[in-house]
């Protein structure tokens, strides 16, 4: 069966992210029964009634514990899988990842920064967004010194970029106190969902779902950037516009995921292969779908993080090395159109 013929898979995605959601919050080191979630949701309507110490309590572990994670989870799984698309599509390159342009040293210098400068976790996360939009103006600065700017001179500039604000992390973290400051640094650059602080998840929340969903709907506007230059113009088609305004909107997404819960990797890399095997390239459907599956798969990693120890390992561990057997698995299905 054609990945065309199988019109039920983008409603499957949809249906995996909710389970993954909903799963998210019942279970973790203390589970809550479907039974419990039912008698909490209809008490807090008002139209069932609840033992005041046991709605305190699921209210503290739903609420106020695991709700704001699951949200941020979904926002940075879909954000990164859905700019990671994006960026392949963009710069037609199956092996782009929402770090090619620099974005991500970016922001991890801004959140050394912002450690450095003992500022609040809210600053910290606007200043590590506003690095990693820093940083891709400075590369594709670089790509337009130049008078006809092509897709060679902005993986030419983002590298440039990516190095430069890698050498000033390196020099925040030696800089850093190795006692206090540095500890917190590292911790933050392996990515987490421990730390998400809900006034961040509140300001930076509604932008980046707004932003994943332009994205979303730009799809078939993106499906243009497959033709060469010179065939996109002949049918009127502003290709410049339209990359240099899915480039911004992607690394707008991938700063705000990275200020939200540090450094994540390979999920923008991997997940948009799984949903192209399962819906084809078309990005019209190939964008929500990643989203879905990106959303789903950070939440599982997070479960696997939460639970297999003691303490909690950072988020970025498990993403990497799932993500980088998972890859593997894949390889032997999309290398033929790599070659």
């Amino acid at each position: 069966m054609s990945v065309r013929t199988r019109p039920y898979l983008p409603l499957l995605s949809v249906l995996l992210l909710v389970g993954a959601a909903l799963s998210a919050l019942l279970f973790g080191r203390y589970a809550i029964s479907i039974n419990e979630l039912c008698q909490f949701i209809q008490a807090s309507s008002g139209v069932g009634d609840m033992p005041a110490g046991r709605y305190q309590l699921i209210h503290s572990l739903i609420i106020d514990a695991r709700l704001p994670r699951v949200i941020a989870g979904v926002l940075v799984g879909a954000g990164l899988s859905v700019s990671g698309a994006a960026y392949q599509a963009v710069f037609r390159n199956p092996l782009v990842s929402p770090g090619l342009l620099g974005v991500l040293s970016g922001c991890a210098f801004g959140a050394a920064l912002g450690v450095i400068w003992h500022l609040h976790p809210l600053p910290t996360a606007l200043l590590a967004c506003a690095t990693g939009l820093l940083a891709v103006a400075v590369g594709m600065g670089i790509a337009h010194l130049f008078q006809a700017p092509s897709i060679l001179l902005l993986v030419l500039g983002g590298i440039v970029a990516n190095a430069l604000f890698t050498s000033l992390l390196s020099i925040a973290q030696y800089m850093a106190d190795p006692l206090d400051q540095l500890p917190s640094i590292v911790y933050w650059l392996l990515g987490s969902l421990s730390a998400v602080d809900q006034h961040a998840l509140l300001l930076t929340g509604p932008v980046l779902a707004f932003a994943i969903v332009l994205l979303c709907l730009g799809g078939r506007a993106i499906d243009a950037l497959s033709l060469s230059d010179d065939e996109a113009h002949s049918l009127g088609v502003p290709v410049r516009k339209i990359r240099v305004g899915v480039i911004i909107l992607a690394t707008l997404v991938c700063a705000l995921t990275v200020s939200l819960a540090g450094m994540v990797g390979w999920v923008g890399l991997l997940v948009p292969h799984v949903a192209r095997l399962l819906v084809g390239p078309g990005n019209a459907r190939l964008l929500p779908v990643s989203g879905c599956l990106g959303g789903a798969f950070l939440l599982a990693a997070d479960g696997v993080a939460r639970s297999v120890s003691a303490g909690e390992i950072p988020l970025g561990i498990i993403t990497e090395l799932f993500g980088a057997v998972a890859f593997v698995l894949v390889l032997h299905r999309v290398r033929k159109g790599w070659l």
